[in-house]
């Protein structure tokens, strides 16, 4: 028995105490395979699942590494049954191979032939198969390379894709890094991008996943399509673009519900792409449209279906996601792995909050005790209607007002999902609202004055939740969301984290009706945050609208 920080247990969840002094060493070594599920103050819960040690065996790591890595730093024995179920489980992952024939073209290469008889056998994937060469080796039908992947990890089988890529369109890129240039951590997430060919690169809102994109497609010296989340986030992608490499912006095509421009480098929303018309989804022939080398997914956890059914027929183009939480409330981070790639590199939030790249942030969730009138609308309507009840109560108005006087002058953004209630916020407030009705032209007005401190509040739908850069916010107030989504808080907070200019604190509040379904879905929606080491802090609201200082514990 050793005095290491992390107690590994047989329900193969790994503890870490925080303030143990290799605490680093042990979540630097642990990182590549375990999954961080809780951040509380004192001990960190991690989970070893099959699709992390798959990621890990995916990024080079062999079962080897990661025994070492526990065992090394583990306070007690671990168990052997644990040991043994991980070696298990990575050996898993490359027992087959899709590769290129020479003489027959895509192939799936067994390395264990009972486990190709198995798979064999499965209805869903014999129609993707082709003739059997040998014992060992079965013909793939190129447009099923994705779809075969996906239903092999549902399987249990995640093959090794071996086939390699297209090179695309030659197009030259280069990174001008006037007065700038790439931070380690971002020159690192290229690198193991580039090193796995495609994959996905999670980073923190305001740590610049814009730059990493851009890097990798100077790597690729190829025609780029980028997906994006909406017209405006497109729009600043386009002028990091400009700013940043040697693209100018007759080499960028802009494909929104506005313009229809295909040129080398295509930015294109997941909006209009996911349109249809007649039934049909028209605009996926984009894919097709061009000899992409490179195609980049913004927010890759938002990924809709339809684009996932499409990047299943890409697999022979190098793919890049981007996001800050792998986390979908969908369950469908396994298509994320087979049909974008495996996880290529991740930072946590607080290892770059403390290099001084974003923003420090204080979270506070301020609850309000509804009117007995509210009470009452609330307990009396139908199941279906009750969060929107307590949500949008209007008791949050002052409330709202009180938070916002406790930063006088501050840059603010007021959130929220329903529009009645952001209009009567705007109204009281006298900010100017950015709702999905709102034209981009008007938007990019809007988040400009926001910039230039022209106006210091506006009050935004969740079409602000993505993509959306105002580094001079310094507050937010989130008043109503989409249920409990964990993707939305992260997002969300992650409008504040843009470094400030005088090094100042973020301030992040949510306003919560007690004892309502608000209290339980804010809870839901916190999870990914205090994983990545944000602690709440609840307030009442009386303590607010009174002199009081906040409490900075918990209830």
């Amino acid at each position: 028995m050793t005095d290491g920080p992390l107690i590994v247990q047989s329900d193969k969840t790994v503890l870490l105490e925080v303030d143990h002094a290799q605490a680093d060493d042990a979540r630097t070594a642990i990182a590549p395979f375990a999954e961080l599920e809780r951040a509380p103050e004192h001990v960190h819960t991690y989970r070893i699942t099959p699709l992390a040690l798959w990621n890990a065996r995916a990024a080079g790591h062999d079962p080897e590494q990661v025994v070492d890595a526990l065992v090394t730093h583990s306070r007690y024995p671990v168990p052997q049954p644990l040991l043994v179920d991980i070696t298990e489980t990575m050996g898993r992952f490359g027992r087959l191979e899709l590769s290129n024939d020479p003489a027959h073209g895509l192939v799936l290469l067994s390395r264990d032939r009972a486990v190709l008889e198995e798979v064999l056998r499965s209805k869903k994937i014999k129609p993707m198969l082709g003739e059997r060469i040998d014992d060992d080796t079965v013909v793939v039908h190129p447009s099923e390379r994705g779809r075969l992947k996906q239903a092999l990890l549902k399987l249990g089988w995640p093959a090794e894709d071996l086939a390699g890529y297209v090179d695309g369109e030659a197009h030259a890129i280069a990174l001008e890094e006037n007065g700038w240039q790439l931070r380690d951590y971002q020159r690192q997430a290229v690198q193991s991008f580039w090193a796995g060919g495609s994959g996905v690169v999670v980073l923190p809102c305001g740590a610049g996943k814009t730059l990493v994109g851009a890097a990798a497609m100077a790597e690729a010296q190829a025609t780029t399509l980028i997906l994006v989340t909406n017209t405006v986030a497109g729009r600043q992608w386009k002028r990091e673009l400009v700013e940043r490499t040697s693209l100018t912006e007759d080499e960028i095509g802009e494909y929104s519900g506005e313009k229809k421009e295909i040129r080398p480098i295509t930015i294109a929303t997941y909006q209009v792409i996911t349109r249809k018309s007649k039934g049909e989804y028209k605009h996926l022939d984009l894919f097709d449209s061009r000899d992409w080398g490179l195609i980049i997914y913004d927010e890759v956890h938002l990924l809709p279906a339809p684009v996932f059914r499409m990047t299943a027929d890409l697999q022979s183009r190098r793919r890049l996601g981007l996001t800050a939480t792998l986390v979908r409330e969908d369950g469908r981070e396994g298509d994320v792995f087979s049909l974008i790639g495996p996880k290529r590199y991740d930072a946590p939030w607080k290892d770059i909050e403390s290099q001084g790249w974003i923003a420090p942030a204080e979270c506070v969730e301020v609850r309000v005790t509804l009117t007995d009138n509210e009470r009452l609308s609330y307990a009396t309507s139908e199941s279906e209607e009750r969060y929107k009840v307590c949500s949008t109560a209007h008791t949050k108005a002052p409330v709202v007002q009180a938070i916002l006087d406790r930063h006088p002058g501050e840059p603010a953004l007021v959130i929220g999902a329903y529009l009645e209630q952001l209009h009567e916020l705007g109204e009281a407030l006298d900010a100017s609202i950015v709702e999905g009705s709102t034209r981009n032209k008007e938007r990019e007005a809007l988040y400009e004055a926001f910039r230039r401190g022209e106006i210091n509040r506006l009050v935004v739908s969740k079409v602000a939740n993505f993509s959306i850069d105002l580094p001079e916010a310094s507050v937010a107030v989130q008043v109503s969301g989409t249920f409990g989504s964990r993707q939305e808080e992260a997002q969300r907070l992650g409008r504040l984290l843009r470094p400030k200019s005088d090094r100042k604190q973020a301030h992040f509040y949510s306003v919560v009706s007690r004892d309502t379904l608000d209290t339980d879905y804010a809870a839901h929606r916190q999870r990914f945050l205090a994983e990545q080491g944000y602690a709440y802090h609840i307030v009442d609201s009386d303590d607010l609208l009174g002199p009081a200082v906040p409490d900075t514990g918990r209830e």
